[in-house]
């Protein structure tokens, strides 16, 4: 199913419904996880420079390739980090030329923050307190001009943005200099962080949806909610292909990140169409915790909350340290 299933872009291209992600994926261990996943089936794979595994990424491109696979039929995914809302171009560079590839066919804007470029560290610079070096005075939006100037250089196939709040999102879309309207927004999503604000704004403006961290980040926990274990019992399947095809039935590509070559093909195996009565078990409860504002937001940004990300509760521990 998911290795056949695409969504349409406003680009008119197909991204592929299952992703490999390759966040947080160990060194030694994320080229055989591409390789293999390409293998498998897979047609999507999700780096980016920040999670400094590019050349792993590109190696393990580069195996399936030579195995016969063919590039045009790889749906790429990096993004540009935050030390480069200055230069895009030079981020993208970096980031084709550890991958070794001519082109990527999806850039993000990683997240609508910026950092400084001449700052103590190329990937998280710090002020002498420990806090992250900042660029106050940077907008997101200048930072989207850029990203639409390399629209025609043929190194991209399509620009967009991640973790871009409905309010950040509607801040670009205003702005007269926007020419492109962004063709994903790359979000951490799940039962019990729906965000159906900002999915609802999406579709209704012809932007997709890609989820990150669909089983709940590190440890897995959305594999133990109730609702999830309820409907995976019903239909004779696991958690996880529960979580990865609520996603499908919204409409959203969603990224799956393991190394293990046993979950990297259950993963793409064990997809299922989710019923009407499935969905509606699933999106009550998400719906349920939304109401009751008892979301759970796994992915804390070190920027704060005075970009407009929520404080992080005690015991989570933020990722941009």
């Amino acid at each position: 199913m998911a290795n056949t299933t695409t969504f349409k872009l406003n680009t008119g291209a197909e991204i592929p419904a299952l992703g490999l992600g390759t966040w947080q994926s160990e060194a030694g261990e994320v080229e055989k996880a591409v390789k293999y996943a390409l293998e498998v089936g897979y047609r999507h794979v999700d780096g980016a420079y920040c999670y400094a595994n590019e050349e792993e990424v590109g190696k393990g491109l580069a195996a399936a390739f030579a195995s016969g696979i063919k590039r045009e039929d790889i749906f790429v995914t990096s993004k540009l980090w935050c030390t480069y809302h200055s230069r895009p171009l030079e981020g993208l560079n970096k980031s084709l030329a550890a991958l070794g590839l001519d082109y990527v066919d999806l850039f993000l804007v990683h997240w609508p923050i910026a950092m400084n470029p001449a700052g103590n560290d190329d990937r998280f610079p710090k002020h002498p307190d420990g806090s992250r070096d900042l660029v106050k005075g940077w907008s997101h939006i200048q930072t989207w001009k850029g990203m639409q100037e390399l629209v025609g250089t043929g190194k991209v196939k399509a620009i967009g943005v991640a973790n871009y709040s409905k309010v950040i999102l509607e801040e670009l879309l205003g702005d007269v200099g926007t020419k492109v309207v962004p063709a994903v927004n790359q979000i951490e999503n799940h039962p019990s962080l729906p965000q159906n604000e900002i999915v609802s704004f999406c579709k209704e403006k012809g932007i997709h949806v890609t989820a990150y961290s669909p089983l709940g980040s590190s440890g897995c926990p959305m594999l133990k909610a109730a609702p999830v274990v309820e409907v995976a019992k019903s239909r004779g399947t696991s958690e996880a292909a529960v979580l990865l095809s609520w996603h499908l039935a919204r409409g959203s590509s969603v990224l799956a990140k393991s190394v293990t070559p046993t979950r990297i093909k259950a993963n793409i195996d064990s997809l299922i169409t989710l019923s009407a009565d499935d969905m509606k078990v699933l999106n009550e409860y998400a719906e349920g915790l939304e109401k009751k504002g008892e979301v759970v937001r796994y992915v804390y940004p070190a920027f704060g909350v005075a970009f407009g990300f929520p404080d992080k509760p005690e015991g989570i521990k933020p990722w941009l340290l």
